[in-house]
C-alpha cells in the first residue's frame, strides 16, 4: 500500500523553526521526486519546495528562499522540510507528494500525504 505521511507541524511564534518530514512506504520513493505544498484558509494550493530523484535542480517558492530547506534520506524513505525563521504568512497545512523522477505542477503528483497543519502566530 503506497503511503506519504507527513509530521512535524505545530504551533510555532514568529521567527522560530519546525522540521516537517514525509516518511514513503509502499513504493520506491528513491525514483520519486518528492515536493512539499501548502494552502492557507481561503488560498489555492501552491508549491513550496521539491526535490528530484538525483537530488539536483532543487526548487523553492521565492518567498521561503533562505529559510526552508529540503533534504531526503534515502535509506530512511524520507524527505524533510526544515523551515526557519518563520513567519505568519507560512501557516497553512502541508502536505508533501510524490511524481517519477523529476518536480513539475501539483496536478502531476500521483502520491500525496494526508497533511500536517503549520501555524505560525504570536
Amino acid at each position: 500500500q503506497v503511503q506519504l505521511v507527513e509530521s512535524g507541524g505545530g504551533l510555532v511564534q514568529p521567527g522560530g523553526s519546525l522540521r516537517l518530514s514525509c516518511a514513503a512506504s509502499g513504493f520506491r520513493s528513491d525514483y520519486y521526486a518528492i515536493g512539499w505544498f501548502r494552502q492557507a484558509p481561503g488560498k489555492e494550493r501552491e508549491g513550496v519546495s521539491c526535490m528530484p530523484n538525483s537530488v539536483t535542480r532543487i526548487y523553492y517558492i521565492d518567498s521561503v528562499k533562505g529559510r526552508f530547506t529540503i533534504s531526503r534520506d534515502n535509506a530512511k524513505s524520507t524527505v524533510y522540510l526544515q523551515m526557519n525563521s518563520l513567519k505568519p504568512e507560512d501557516t497553512g497545512v502541508y502536505y508533501c507528494a510524490a511524481r517519477p523522477v523529476t518536480c513539475s505542477g501539483s496536478l502531476t503528483y500521483s502520491y500525496w500525504g494526508q497533511g500536517t497543519q503549520v501555524t505560525v502566530s504570536s
